[in-house]
This record gives C-alpha cells, sequence and structure tokens, in this order.
C-alpha cells in the first residue's frame, strides 16, 4: 500500500468523525490518498473501517470537568502513549499533511505530527473552541473554521473560512425512504429527537412523559441511545407499549439510527436535539429546524454557543435543560408545529449558515498543504 497523502486524526464523537468521512471521498477523487489515527473504543473506530480507510488505533485519554483521578492516569499513561504510538505510525506512513477533526483523540497525532515537522491542518467544528483545538492551533498551519465568528479565537494568519462538510449521503434521499422504513403517515408531521450515539437522559424522560399528547399532534422517530446505566431505552419502549394501537404507530424507538438517517431528515419537519457539531451542522446544511437542547457543562458551554448562534439566525429554538420539562417541551414543539410557515423560514434562515461546498474547500486547503 503506497503512504497516505493525508492522515486524518480525530473522532470520539460523530461531530469529530464526519468532516474526515466527508472530505476522504473528494480528497481520493483528487488522487490523494488518506488513512486516518482514531481511538479504540470511539465512533470512528466503527465508522472509518466501515468507509474502506485504512485505520490505525492509538491509546487516547482527555482532560475531564470537574477533576476526576482518571485524568492523572490519562495525562500521565495514556497521552504519552498515544504520542508514542501515533510518532511511530507517521514515520511509517510519512503522510504529507495531517488534518486534525479536533478533541481528545486529535491531540497525541497533533504533537506526534510537529515533532516529525509533518505540516497540520486544524478543522474546527463548534463556535466555540474546545481545549484540543487551542492547543492545536499553535502548531497547524492552517485552521478552518466552520463559522466566521470562531475566527477571532486563533492567528488571524492561519485561519481559513471552510464551513463543515457534510456526508455525502446525507443529501438527496426523499421522505418515502423513512415513510418506506418506519410506517410513516404522510399527513402528519414528523419529529425526530436525538440525543447523540449515546443518547440524552433528560431529552428522553421529557418526552417519554408526554408522549400521548405529542403523539396526537406528530410522528416521531426517538433515537435513545442504549445506555444500561440509565436503562432510558427499555423504558421509552414499555411506554410505547402503554400507548393505544394508533398511537403506536406513530412512535419508533430506536438505539442509534445508519444509513436511514437520510430519509429521515428528507421527512422531518422538526428536529428535537442535544446541540453538538455534528448535528447542528448537518441541520444547517440540509435546512432543518431545530428545537436544541444544549448539553450543559461542557468546556466554553459550546454547545449553547452552536445553538445560540442558529438562534440568533432565525434558523432555531434554543431551550436550556434547566428550562426544560414535559410540559414546556410539548409546549415548545406543539407552537412550532401548528405554525407551518415558521417551520419553512427556520430552515431557510438555518441553510444560510452553512458553506454548501465546504468539502470542495477544506479537500482544496488539504490537497495545497499536501
Amino acid at each position: 500500500m503506497p503512504p497516505p497523502d493525508i492522515l486524518i486524526a480525530g473522532g470520539g464523537t460523530g461531530g469529530h468523525t464526519s468532516p474526515g468521512l466527508a472530505v476522504a471521498p473528494l480528497l481520493a477523487a483528487r488522487g490523494l490518498g488518506c488513512a486516518w489515527i482514531g481511538s479504540r473504543t470511539g465512533l470512528e473506530a466503527r465508522r472509518v473501517p466501515e468507509a474502506g480507510i485504512p485505520y490505525y488505533a492509538i491509546p487516547t485519554g482527555k482532560l475531564r470537568r470537574p477533576f476526576a483521578w482518571r485524568n492523572v492516569v490519562d495525562l500521565l499513561v495514556r497521552v504519552p502513549a498515544g504520542v508514542v504510538a501515533a510518532f511511530t505510525i507517521l514515520g511509517r506512513l510519512r503522510p504529507g499533511v495531517v488534518l486534525a477533526t479536533g478533541g481528545y483523540v486529535a491531540v497525541p497525532v497533533m504533537l506526534a505530527a510537529a515533532a516529525r515537522g509533518i505540516p497540520i491542518v486544524l478543522h474546527e467544528q463548534t463556535a466555540v473552541p474546545g481545549l484540543a483545538s487551542r492547543l492545536g492551533a499553535r502548531l497547524a498551519r492552517r485552521v478552518a473554521v466552520t463559522f466566521a465568528a470562531s475566527a477571532g479565537h486563533f492567528p488571524a494568519r492561519k485561519v481559513v473560512l471552510t464551513g463543515n462538510p457534510l456526508r455525502p449521503e446525507l443529501r438527496g434521499r426523499a421522505p418515502a425512504d423513512a415513510a418506506a422504513r418506519f410506517g410513516l403517515d404522510a399527513a402528519l408531521p414528523l419529529v425526530y429527537v436525538t440525543g447523540g450515539a449515546q443518547g440524552a437522559q433528560r431529552i428522553n424522560r421529557a418526552v417519554g412523559e408526554t408522549l400521548g399528547p405529542l403523539l396526537e399532534r406528530a410522528q416521531v422517530i426517538h433515537q435513545c441511545g442504549d445506555n444500561p446505566a440509565t436503562g432510558d431505552r427499555a423504558w421509552l419502549e414499555a411506554r410505547r407499549a402503554a400507548l393505544s394501537e394508533a398511537l403506536r404507530r406513530r412512535y419508533a424507538v430506536v438505539p442509534w439510527v445508519g444509513a436511514e438517517l437520510a430519509g429521515i431528515y428528507a421527512a422531518a419537519a422538526l428536529v428535537v436535539a442535544r446541540a453538538g457539531a455534528g448535528t447542528v451542522n448537518e441541520c444547517c446544511q440540509l435546512g432543518l429546524p431545530a428545537l436544541y437542547v444544549p448539553l450543559p457543562g461542557t468546556r466554553g458551554d459550546e454547545q449553547t454557543a452552536n445553538a445560540r448562534l442558529v438562534e440568533h439566525a432565525g434558523g432555531a429554538v434554543v431551550l436550556p435543560q434547566a428550562a426544560l420539562t414535559p410540559a414546556r417541551l410539548l409546549a415548545e414543539v406543539g407552537a412550532l408545529l401548528a405554525d407551518p410557515a415558521r417551520l419553512k423560514e427556520m430552515g431557510e434562515r438555518a441553510r444560510r449558515l452553512a458553506v454548501p461546498d465546504a468539502a470542495e474547500r477544506l479537500a482544496a486547503l488539504l490537497a495545497e498543504a499536501a
């Protein structure tokens, strides 16, 4: 196998994985080969090999807040071990450039790339960069940002506005795809609820507590995760089983979604979700109105920053988790569904924040660096 021209580093979450998966096919079309360094257990460890990209796993660690004793093990053992492993892999592969998509997974690779003199392009997906991106920006030759508003967090000479690439498989599907998969009723609006790959317990419970009244107004596809510690999936399935047959047909609860996500997005009238970078980008790129419940407590409150940015543009409504109750959720969703013209306008405003050719811009930047 020839050495890759581009080495992608990042993962842990969909937001840090999707940009690399979106740009890889365009790089291949330009004749540039890719490989990927990621964690052993993150989302990327499954998705990247499925995409046919050579994958190398290294030890990873992260800084948790509030302080946890696992931080000591990670900082003194896992991160150094990850740097050594990445240094070895980079020496063997000798890529022309490293694309770091952020998060704790990318940190050891950026340190190893800097030590080997390999140029780094950092891609920042969020409105407010996290610790890994702020550290990595010092090592990077270029910093590609999703939103113009986040450029001020980095040295101006390094910043390039590329937007956040959307995986091509999420475009071009029809509502009929989801209708056939989930037995949807074309006469009813569809609400897609998602808390990310692991689910979001506060959202799951609020939806579950108001299922009856909610399903009187809409049909719902609910991606709930499958966290055994919370038991949300079993609890939601029990709530579904207690519904009348007519309402039960309107509610699909699934632990996660894969290829069917494109059809769900095509059919959705409204998305109720956390405000991670990946979900926000997908909704903006596809022109989907959203009700965001940001995850509190992240460094820089990045999810709230992501959600507020879209809200200020008129493309979303933000419901803080502290204000989330079943009654409030039902009221917010009900008000939005009762005003289709508002939903359409929200979708159009959300789309204006996206850069449609983000993947092409990022691919061109990487080709130039390589």
